[in-house]
Parts: structure tokens; sequence; C-alpha cells
């Protein structure tokens, strides 16, 4: 979906559809359906003026709002929503850790698996001793959450685990559903040239890097 802004600012609705058609022909070009796909003309700041005079404001009574509310109908239409992976067992790689004063550490990331309550039991793994601790807090968003499920970009608040004791890299999951390795035999598919892979060819004592989830 493409919201085409700032149009209060031309009078020429020729220039108008002269632009759509560009739109459209470069999305063709970078091999997007540029026929397909819908195209929103509107006025961000508008908008937002209209709102920040009238908060509650309803569909129909501001014709640029309308056009906000055009664009986010059009996304849900044109969109499919993911599948979420809810019914395996949980897994969250960690990606970022910060410690709140009087409440605690909370690891952030994206729930790649199943779901995830307060009051659950989770195992920290990786790189350190594997401990367990308890889900005492769910944020998403400055949104507080009772749970939250795969696809989610979350914050967990852990009890008694302290900053230094968990870092990116390491992952939260379902108590024995996973075990830390320190030695792993892989089959990997190297990216020829015109992939986007390699220019030249590997050498004798070459070591590859590999990044797993978080792990820098």
């Amino acid at each position: 979906v493409v919201f085409l802004n700032k149009i209060d600012q031309v009078d020429d609705e020729e220039l108008l559809e002269l632009v759509e058609l560009e739109i459209r022909e470069t999305l063709d070009r970078y091999n997007f359906p540029g026929s397909e796909i819908p195209i929103i003309s509107g006025s961000a700041l508008l908008a937002v003026e209209a709102l920040s005079k009238d908060s509650q404001i309803q569909k129909g009574k501001d014709p640029w709002v309308d056009k906000i509310y055009q664009l986010m109908e059009t996304v849900d239409n044109a969109i499919p929503l993911p599948q979420r992976d809810i019914e395996k067992q949980f897994l969250m790689a960690v990606e970022n850790v910060v410690s709140i004063t009087g409440r605690g550490t909370v690891a952030t990331g994206r729930v790649e698996r199943g779901k995830i309550s307060v009051g659950d039991t989770v195992e920290v793994i990786g790189l350190k001793d594997t401990q367990t601790t308890t889900v005492i807090g769910l944020e998403m968003f400055q949104k507080t959450l009772e749970k939250s499920v795969a696809g989610d970009n979350v914050g967990i608040l852990l009890r008694g685990v302290q900053k230094q004791e968990i870092q990116r890299g390491m992952v939260l999951a379902e108590p024995g559903s996973i075990t830390p390795h320190t030695r792993f035999q892989a089959q990997v598919y190297i990216l020829k040239k015109n992939e986007g892979g390699r220019h030249t060819s590997f050498l004798p004592g070459y070591r590859p890097q590999f990044y797993v989830r978080t792990t820098d």
C-alpha cells in the first residue's frame, strides 16, 4: 500500500495522476505489481492538525482524517495477517536488556514461537549458565499485557535476574524445551555472486561467521 502525502500542496489533478503513474512504473521496475497496489492520497499534516483540535473526531467529519481511515482500512484489506506459530513451545531471542529502578530487569525481543503469560516460568539460555526465572510483567509499546504471542515485540520483566546475568544473544524458552550447545554440525548454502553472495572463492584458513538470531 502506498500513501501519497502532501497532496494539499498540489492543485493540478493531472499532475497528481502523473505522479501516481510514475509511482506505479517504479513499483513495476522493482518487481512489485504496480497496477494492483492501492495508492491512497492525502495529507498527514492536515490530518494531525485536525486531530489535535479534536482527538475524538469521527469518520466523515474531516476529509483529511478520512484519508487516514481509508489508508488503514486499505492496509487491513490488502495485507494479510501473518500466521502466528502459537502452538509450539515458547521461544524468544533477547535483543536488548534494560534495568528499571524499583522493578527489575527487562529483556526485550520478538516472540519467535508459542505464547507467554505473566506468572509463567522460563529459562534463560545461552552464553552463560542456564537459569530459571518467572515472568512478572509484560509490556508492548508502553502497554501492560497479561500475555503475549508469537510475532509480538515485547519487554519481559524477569524475577530475580540481574542485568549482568542476561545479554543480547541469549534466549528465553519454556523450561526443558531446548538445551544449549557449544558445537553443532550444519549444512549451509553459500550464495552465488549473482545471488548477492561472495565474489571470490574460499581460501585455506577461512573462518566463516554465523549470526544466529540476535547473537552478534
